[in-house]
């Protein structure tokens, strides 16, 4: 149950910090080398400078919105002492200033946190943006 309430503390600080639009703050939630990658679109960023320069760009998107991450269904399986891979399920809302809310696709995200000097950060992260399911 520890593993769980850390890994749960962590996203939160995580999401926090991508909420509020801190690319830096965001970006040093992962490894120097740390890896995202959108196969739904075919796009690997490596690294924290790319990740920072890749998100600066996305930054006027989310221009004069409340942006908020909603993510739940974890599944923590421990690979090691040091290393937890994650998958979950996320959710993206953007609120405007008249209270309107707008929704991102969701997504199925599994990640790689691993633990250095007792603390938890991304090494890599591979986002699924969600499709319907083939017909049986």
């Amino acid at each position: 149950m520890q593993v769980h309430v850390e890994v749960l503390n962590f996203y939160a600080r995580q999401m926090r910090l991508l909420d509020a639009l801190d690319v830096e703050g965001y970006a040093g939630t992962f490894t120097e080398d740390g890896v995202t990658d959108h196969a739904h679109r075919g796009e690997r960023v490596e690294g924290r400078a790319a990740l920072i320069a890749g998100a600066k760009l996305a930054l006027p998107r989310y221009a004069g919105a409340a942006v908020r991450h909603w993510n739940d269904h974890y599944l923590i399986e421990e690979v090691d002492e040091n290393t937890l891979a994650v998958s979950y399920c996320s959710l993206v809302t953007r609120t405007d200033a008249d209270g309107n809310v707008t929704f991102e696709p969701t997504f199925a995200i599994e990640d790689v946190l691993v633990r250095l000097d007792g603390e938890l950060y991304t090494r890599s992260r591979t986002i699924h943006r969600d499709r319907p399911a083939a017909a049986a």
